[in-house]
């Protein structure tokens, strides 16, 4: 049919507007970004990590912040053992964490346990102990000089500070890689040129802090929408405040391998995605146009549009398929019209996903024939995303915890770094 041919060819040249930007930032993305001399002052930190069922991984993440080269006296670790059933509770204890346990199955989300942690903290600890506090989920792992590399972007003025998303297993399958692929962009592309233009950056789920100003003007962590961290960057953004970002400090977290727990974790964030646009969307369009304020433009693009126009021409091919019926021909333009937006988009995410693999080479540690076998499959993971996001508008979603297995250090990621490098020697 002519028509649904040419809205998708509408709906094409609408994505293409609302994101050419970002092909923008991928140019700017190249450039070496000033360093700031600063004479960073030594902190106060508090360690936060919300766990639910976690005893496999925690005491990894918790052994490398342990191995911090930052003074081991100015970081504390709180955990929350959240509604668990297994002995996360008694593995953090046994690593050196202060542990709280939380049992409530009303109020159910990382938002709460937060919230929680917090507050146990402030009834616990004396106002002014910690000058920020650091979010981490339990399966992460850090690098040796984390904390010292965000203290070093703190102590620059920004309140909240994130840091380079890595993954620590990118070559399990086609899944871990697409999810990792697109952390990795996220990070070096958007996050870096946001920082280098001056602009907000955007928290990421993990690796991020904020400071005590932040925590006790905003009352503790009050975000409880099924993507808290996409809420709590909104909320920052749309209320004039930038939150900078420190690409030196490197963490790794496990990325899903199931499909069926990938469908899940995604429906979660989209529905998420909803929520945070009909909380915060007319603030962050009202700064966007009144304020001129590019940041609420970059928070809109980035949560909205793409979202909708999937859901648009989700909509549009289905109702054009059985608006021809029985007409063969018509039919058959719908599918190829589908099959030619569908290859684009193939094309696209190729183009996405090969900038980010080659200038992130060195940081992904996996095999070289992995690296690209993923790269060819990451449209794919992405092209899942379309029944994901129309599923999302009907379907009612509750938060559910992700399970993680890979309990591994940073001394095996630095293991399976050498291998690669001297393979590539050899080579």
């Amino acid at each position: 049919m002519f028509t649904v041919r040419i809205i998708n060819y509408i709906i094409a040249v609408l994505f293409f507007a609302c994101y050419f930007y970002q092909f923008v930032y991928m140019a700017l993305s190249v450039l070496k970004k000033k360093k700031l001399k600063t004479n960073a002052i030594y902190h106060n930190f508090a360690v936060l990590i919300a766990a639910r069922n976690e005893e496999q991984v925690i005491q990894n993440l918790i052994e490398s912040i342990n191995a911090q080269t930052y003074p081991k006296d100015r970081i504390t670790v709180f955990v929350v053992a959240d509604n668990c059933t297994d002995h996360t509770a008694a593995a953090a204890k046994n690593a050196g964490a202060v542990v709280y346990e939380r049992e409530n199955k009303h109020k159910v989300g990382k938002g709460y346990a937060l919230d929680f942690l917090l507050e146990r903290i402030s009834e616990d600890y004396q106002q002014g102990s910690f000058d920020g506090y650091f979010v981490f989920d339990a399966d992460n792992i850090l690098e040796d000089d984390y904390i010292e590399q965000m203290n070093g972007t703190f102590s620059q003025g920004y309140d909240i500070v994130t840091g380079y998303r890595n993954s620590k297993n990118y070559g399990d399958n086609w899944i871990s890689a697409g999810y990792s692929l697109w952390f990795l962009r996220e990070s070096q592309v958007l996050n870096k040129v946001r920082s280098m233009i001056g602009t907000s950056c955007f928290v990421s789920g993990t690796g991020f802090m904020f400071s005590d100003r932040v925590m006790r003007e905003r009352g503790g962590w009050k975000y409880y929408l099924l993507t808290e961290d996409i809420e709590f960057t909104a909320d920052t953004i749309a209320n004039g405040e930038r939150i900078g970002y420190c690409e030196d400090a490197m963490l790794y977290d496990e990325q899903p391998t199931s499909l069926k727990q990938s469908i899940r974790q995604r429906l979660r964030w989209a529905k998420g995605y909803l929520q945070v646009i009909s909380k915060y969307g007319g603030k962050l369009v009202g700064g966007a146009v009144k304020k001129r304020n590019f940041s609420c433009y970059d928070m809109i693009m980035s949560i909205s549009p793409a979202f909708i126009l999937t859901v648009a021409a989700v909509v549009v091919n289905i109702a054009g398929f059985f608006v021809s019926l029985p007409d063969i021909k018509s039919i058959e333009g719908i599918a190829l019209s589908v099959l030619e937006t569908l290859f684009n988009g193939y094309l696209m995410f190729i183009g996405l996903g090969l900038f980010t693999l080659i200038t992130e080479w060195k940081k992904i540690h996996c095999s070289a024939f992995k690296k690209i076998l993923y790269l060819i499959t990451f449209p794919v993971f992405m092209a899942t995303y379309i029944p994901i996001s129309a599923a999302a508008l009907f379907v009612k979603v509750e938060w559910k915890p992700i399970t993680h297995r890979r309990a591994i250090g940073i001394s095996q990621i630095r293991k399976a770094e050498k291998k690669e490098r001297a393979y590539e020697v050899q080579k």
